[in-house]
């Protein structure tokens, strides 16, 4: 079970709205498909004022709008959508998804790609949500989509595992065999994990494989060249926190900076302890100081007196004050007024 070897070739996304319409050429298609099979009246022809009454103007299409809203009232799809969850003031900032959505059929375009969705996982409330941010998939070839499928179930990838994975990244299955292929080879490789691991990694943070290939390549870097972390730690570090790989360079400098020239925490111990990274540094900052004050801040696991990483900056204000602090939170409180 090894992947492919590592290349990025990313196709556009859009590339299956080659048959869209424009919105001027739909409306002008449902204006004539309304009013042609009714027999033309003169405009000069008394009608009873009963007749009258019985007169439902049908509110006209609009023939340029700027929002989907005006179009729900004259399309079927697009009512069942909003009934479904789909956000569509959210669905119209996505580039010619508006003119997409208009362009489905329900039962013959979209009532399928539902059914895959559910049958591959997705919960029925998350249905709408799913769709608000991936309205894309529902022009993609079914047949396309369930080769994708069978692709990671054949990477030994479990049906729950999928199911979550495609929940929390849902633009995944917009993306070819190749693709998908070549993005695990290129975690592999890269850091040096095995096929177990790298599965593993992905499930837990599935947008890996659907965002862009430069900001982690460029994590990565950091980690090694400017923060000085040794392969085997980075490869320890990515498969504990793999949100490292996304986080932003620049507080993650700074959180390094802080914790290894300040607090003087070795790469060893951060390496076990990465979580702390994905922490907000004026978290770390103000514990670090108001344990300094203390005369408390012992970080190191020879001592007695130890303080873990994690209990720096995972536990709730109250129970660090109390446990670790050995302090009050009004203490903590009051320590915090004079920073």
């Amino acid at each position: 079970g090894s992947f492919s070897s590592p290349e990025s070739n990313l196709p556009s996304v859009q590339q299956q709205q080659a048959k869209v319409e424009t919105l001027p050429d739909l409306n002008a298609k449902i204006l004539d498909e309304d009013w042609d099979d009714i027999s033309p009246s003169s405009a000069l022809e008394v009608i009873s004022e009963e007749e009258a009454v019985q007169i439902i103007a049908e509110p006209l299409v609009p023939i340029q709008s700027s929002t989907l809203r005006d179009y729900v009232d004259h399309s079927e799809t697009l009512e069942k959508l909003v009934h479904l969850g789909v956000d569509l003031s959210q669905v119209e900032k996505r580039q010619k998804a508006g003119q997409l959505l208009l362009t489905l059929d329900f039962e013959k375009d979209v009532k399928k790609i539902l059914l895959f969705l559910k049958d591959v996982g997705v919960e029925d409330n998350q249905l709408g949500p799913f769709l608000t941010k991936n309205p894309y998939i529902l022009a993609e070839d079914l047949e396309a989509l369930e080769t994708r499928v069978a692709y990671l179930k054949s990477k030994k990838f479990g049906k729950s595992e999928i199911a979550q994975m495609v929940s929390r990244a849902p633009y995944l299955l917009l993306f070819s065999v190749e693709r998908l292929d070549n993005r695990l080879g290129f975690f592999k490789n890269e850091l040096g994990l095995s096929v177990k691991k790298t599965k593993d990694l992905v499930i837990r943070l599935p947008r890996l494989l659907t965002g862009k290939l430069e900001p982690v390549k460029e994590n990565l870097q950091v980690c090694q060249i400017e923060l000085g972390f040794q392969r085997h730690e980075i490869q320890q570090i990515v498969y504990k926190t793999p949100k490292i790989l996304t986080a932003s360079k620049k507080r993650l400098k700074q959180t390094f900076d802080y914790l290894h020239n300040i607090m003087g925490i070795p790469h060893h111990m951060l390496t076990r302890f990465p979580q702390v990274f994905n922490s907000k540094l004026l978290r770390i900052r103000e514990r670090h100081m108001f344990l300094s004050f203390l005369g408390r801040a012992q970080y190191d696991p020879a001592q007695p007196s130890y303080i873990s990483l994690d209990q720096l900056v995972s536990l709730p204000d109250e129970v660090f004050c109390t446990e670790i602090a050995k302090a009050s939170m009004q203490d903590f409180e009051n320590f915090l007024k004079t920073l």
